[in-house]
């Protein structure tokens, strides 16, 4: 499978769990609104999505998909087996434990994660109930991580790319189970979601065990031992924590000093979910793919091959992230509207929101970039660099959050987000071109000035088009007509950017979807 048709492979998978997922949120807008209860749900929800980032994808995908594909390249499926099944026995004995001591010091962790609540004595007990519920996700889900690492690197990316559907379908049938049962804006809505992230954690376990299984990695749990493999494992693991994670260790940090602001962990929320998902299409997608590819290159000895790999990541992660980042930028108001403003999200709630996401659309390329970049040192088994670049970045992150927040709210927060993460993907390209790990070839520098014309002759497009449709956007025009222009706004949007992209020579389109299509 070529690397163009990897990535299609895992971002259209990724999209699909990403447009599931709006449709979650956008119920859960309607039903919870921005009030006490859906603060508390996405503060319970953050806590094991967080750990399980920082255990699982952060450590286990930096460190263990190298390590893996070692042993598979070197000697063979039984000893790659034997190695993940050692993993899998340090991992789960590791997170049984932390799970265990969470649940117990739940109420004095959410001081921790959510200090301001405990302002609010009702909000702080219902998010101390809701994330005792969901804390079990993150053993789940971590192990999870593992086995999709597992099958990555043999190639199998549709699987793991797939499972987070389950999680948005679980939620979404519990959603429209707590509106059916008139719950509405209730604890009882934020219990039944928090049982639905539980069971859905559950259910991509056994659904990625029995597809690991079916190619021959099926795992046994072996008793936890402290081999030479198990170290070289922590060696790199502890670095990659930082270093994989620090993306939503900086949105964490940005919700605790959030939660001193009534509703502004909501707004966050909302936003954050927005600018996600073509950070999911793009930088999840590369960066998934991107690792086990350098690591068998690397492991070759094919440098040229791994630098053609990574300017093709970078030029692709660029044609389709710098076009995200300046609609999003440019018209983010009638996406927050459509998508939400119903129910109990009402229009001060999209007013908040629409800023904070203009802010994180400017630092939509960095988070991509990170995606990019990363890999270059993880492949090379070094995860000491980027987790020096990751504590600075969480400096950034902190000080700016703490010196806006007074005077710009959850605007600051953003702002600081952003800012964080441009500061850790030029770190991280600055020394990957200073290592002699990485140049630009002929065929990016040809494409690069391009590819930000095209966008912002697009952006030029969508400001027109939204001042032209603006009346359409009116809730009282009915949801249907807000969707249709929303729709007209977006397919607008492409269509100029496409055909400025193929005219400025930004990229060649017939020749890009074969590669994603055909494997060629």
């Amino acid at each position: 499978m070529s690397l163009y048709r990897s990535f299609a492979t895992v971002g259209s998978l990724t999209m699909v769990s990403r447009v599931l997922g709006f449709v979650r949120d956008i119920l859960i807008a309607a039903v919870l609104g921005t009030g006490a209860v859906a603060d508390a749900f996405f503060v319970a929800f953050r806590i094991p999505n967080l750990f399980r980032r920082v255990f699982a994808e952060g450590a286990f995908n930096a460190a263990f998909v190298p390590l893996f594909s070692k042993r598979l390249e070197g000697e063979g499926m039984s000893a790659a087996r034997r190695f993940a099944e050692e993993a899998l026995a340090l991992l789960f004995a590791t997170l049984l434990v932390l799970t265990a001591l969470a649940e117990i010091a739940m109420p004095w962790l959410m001081y921790l994660i959510a200090w301001g609540f405990a302002d609010t004595p009702e909000k702080f007990d219902l998010a101390v109930l809701l994330s005792r519920i969901a804390f079990p996700y993150l053993l789940c889900m971590s192990l999870v991580a593992l086995l999709s690492g597992v099958l990555n690197a043999l190639g199998r990316f549709a699987v793991a790319a797939a499972a987070p559907i389950l999680l948005n379908v679980v939620l979404i049938s519990v959603m429209v189970g707590v509106a059916w049962a008139g719950f509405g804006n209730t604890p009882e809505a934020g219990i039944a979601l928090s049982w639905g992230v539980a069971a859905a954690g559950l259910l991509q376990l056994v659904v990625l065990g029995l597809w690991a299984r079916r190619f021959g990695m099926g795992l046994r749990l072996r008793r936890p031992r402290y081999t030479a493999s198990v170290h070289r494992l922590v060696c790199l693991g502890l670095p990659g924590v930082a270093a994989a994670s620090v993306t939503q260790l900086n949105i964490f940090i940005g919700g605790l000093i959030a939660s001193f602001q009534d509703s502004a962990v909501s707004w966050l929320y909302y936003a954050d979910r927005i600018y996600q998902l073509p950070l999911g299409l793009v930088g999840i997608a590369i960066g998934v793919v991107l690792l086990p590819d350098l690591s068998r290159k690397l492991r070759s000895g094919d440098d040229a091959a791994a630098l053609a790999s990574q300017n093709r990541s970078l030029e692709l992660s660029l044609l389709l992230t710098l076009p995200a980042a300046v609609a999003l930028a440019v018209v983010p108001e009638p996406i927050i509207r459509v998508l939400f403003e119903r129910g109990a999200f009402s229009a001060s709630d999209t007013a908040a929101t629409v800023a904070a996401l203009a802010w994180f659309a400017a630092g939509l390329p960095a988070f991509v970039l990170i995606k990019v970049f990363s890999p270059g040192f993880f492949a090379r088994e070094n995860t000491l660099t980027p987790m020096y670049y990751a504590v600075a970045s969480v400096v950034v992150n902190v000080a700016g959050s703490l010196a806006l927040f007074p005077s710009l709210g959850h605007v600051g927060i953003a702002i600081a987000t952003t800012a964080a993460g441009w500061v850790n993907a030029l770190l991280l390209a600055g020394t990957l071109f200073r290592q002699g790990n990485f140049a630009f070839d002929a065929t990016f520098r040809r494409r690069a000035i391009p590819i930000v014309v095209s966008s912002a002759v697009m952006g030029l497009a969508l400001w027109g088009a939204d001042t032209a449709l603006a009346p359409w956007f009116a809730p009282s025009n009915g949801l249907f007509v807000q969707v249709a222009a929303l729709g007209g706004l977006v397919l607008g949007g492409l269509l100029v950017y496409a055909a400025a992209a193929q005219l400025s020579g930004a990229t060649h389109l017939p020749s890009l979807l074969r590669g994603m299509t055909r494997g060629g």
